[in-house]
């Protein structure tokens, strides 16, 4: 197997773990009351892995797979929380009722042979 061949299999061995992360985090959301409202929703400004309602809360999770909860932590750094907050501000700006939601910045850590640990305020977004 050459290098680049490698290389984009590794890819999409990345990318299919990254679905089934989703999937698994989704449900997880389901079972404690969330009613899932987008799965990798694309902006301009970013994408977001769940949007998940319960009530007038709205949680917008970032999904990590990863080996320990330390690492899932640390992939979502400024950066990224940043494009995050972005692309939550343009789905907000869409929403009828968007004046009664409360919003949160969760992350789901999917660990290998445990139950997705949900982070519940991983960071605050900004004022």
């Amino acid at each position: 197997m050459s290098p680049a061949s490698s290389a984009s299999e590794k890819r999409r061995r990345g990318f299919r773990k990254g679905h089934r992360g989703e999937r698994l985090a989704a449900w997880t959301l389901r079972l404690k009351g969330y009613r899932i409202l987008a799965v990798r929703h694309r902006t301009k400004r970013g994408e977001i892995d769940l949007i998940a309602r319960r009530g007038d809360l709205v949680a917008i999770v970032e999904v990590k797979v990863r080996q320990t909860l330390a690492e899932a932590m640390d992939a979502v750094g400024a950066d990224a929380q940043r494009r995050i907050e972005a692309a939550a501000d343009l789905w907000l700006a869409r929403q009828r009722d968007h004046a009664h939601l409360s919003l949160r910045f969760d992350i789901i850590a999917v660990l290998p042979w445990r139950w997705p640990i949900h982070i519940v305020h991983a960071w605050q977004g900004r004022p």
